[in-house]
């Protein structure tokens, strides 16, 4: 195809708003009651695991963060993507699935799952090295 460059990799994949949710969690909603709601909206996920892990729950913090990352992974397989390829952190409605990826690397560091945290600290920066870089 003329004009087609060959060498810039996979696009980028930019998953859609889900405004109710999104409104929901920033109005004080609780992210409970907003993953009960709206069960694929990673965000809320997120939330719940960066609660449970700052109450000192790495286990219940890694549950919620795999609901958040496989809900997001269904979403950007919908969207496009293929396994690779940029997910940009400045795009707001891929904040909730960077940030469930980030909260179970954590998470399973915290359990001594090792393995796990590295794949996952390594999907992180491959994904986004600016929400690699905000979220440490």
């Amino acid at each position: 195809m003329p004009g087609e460059n060959l060498l810039s990799g996979p696009p980028e994949t930019l998953l859609p708003d889900e405004p109710e949710a999104r409104e929901a969690l920033a109005s004080g909603v609780d992210a409970a009651t907003v993953a009960a709601s709206h069960p694929a909206y990673s965000a809320a996920w997120a939330d719940l695991a960066d609660r449970a892990f700052s109450a000192g729950d790495a286990v219940t913090s890694y549950a919620y963060a795999r609901t958040g990352y496989h809900r997001g992974l269904d979403q950007l397989r919908r969207a496009g993507w293929r396994g690779q390829g940029p997910v940009p952190w400045a795009h707001e409605p891929n904040r909730g699935f960077l940030r469930s990826l980030n909260a179970l690397g954590r998470a399973a560091e915290a359990i001594g799952e090792t393995d796990e945290a590295t794949r996952c600290a390594q999907f992180l920066r491959d994904s986004s090295e600016e929400a690699a870089d905000t979220l440490r």
